[in-house]
């Protein structure tokens, strides 16, 4: 069994729901053991949402936060420290933000192929 580290970084995200990482149908699992999302906007609070796509449900979106409050400059940690999160192959995760272009996304992941 190999583990692979991965990162997925998303820049500019916006209104529009947006894939920042598809677990590959290769793999056994892969574990989110970060997930990132910070305010690049200089002038508006945004609310962001990060939910996953489970492939074994239709793709019928969970979501890990909803409309959380990022302050201009600021970042909000969704998973990281002791949380982590395993998904499934073909499942992914997808990131809203409330304002165009505003949110920095970033993802890690260890892959078991």
């Amino acid at each position: 069994m190999a583990n692979n580290f991965k990162n997925s970084l998303k820049p500019q995200v916006g209104t529009a729901n947006t894939q920042v990482y598809q677990a590959g149908s290769n793999l056994l699992a892969s574990t989110l053991i970060g997930l990132s999302i910070s305010n690049r906007t200089t002038g508006n609070i945004i609310q962001v949402s990060a939910y996953v796509l489970d492939s074994a449900n239709s793709y019928a979106p969970t979501y890990i936060v909803t409309n959380a409050t990022v302050p201009i400059g600021g970042t909000i940690v969704v998973v990281g420290g002791d949380q982590k999160m395993v998904l499934k192959p073909n499942d992914s995760v997808q990131v809203i933000s409330s304002v165009n272009n505003s949110a920095d996304v970033i993802l890690s992941a260890l892959e078991l192929s």
